[in-house]
């Protein structure tokens, strides 16, 4: 749960200076590979933790 908030954040402080440089064709990567991040993060809080049956 830890790694998925940690990177949760580093998505959010990416998306923020991708926001920032939008009018550049950078910008719109940086967002978008940002906001990727948050998702992936908040579906990995949704993820059932896989159990052994041993």
């Amino acid at each position: 749960m830890t790694v998925s908030w940690i990177v949760t954040g580093l998505g959010i402080i990416v998306s923020l200076l991708g926001y920032y440089l939008t009018p550049s064709a950078w910008g719109y990567g940086i967002l978008g590979f940002g906001l990727a991040h948050v998702l992936l993060g908040v579906l990995d809080m949704f993820r059932q933790p896989n159990r052994s049956r041993y």
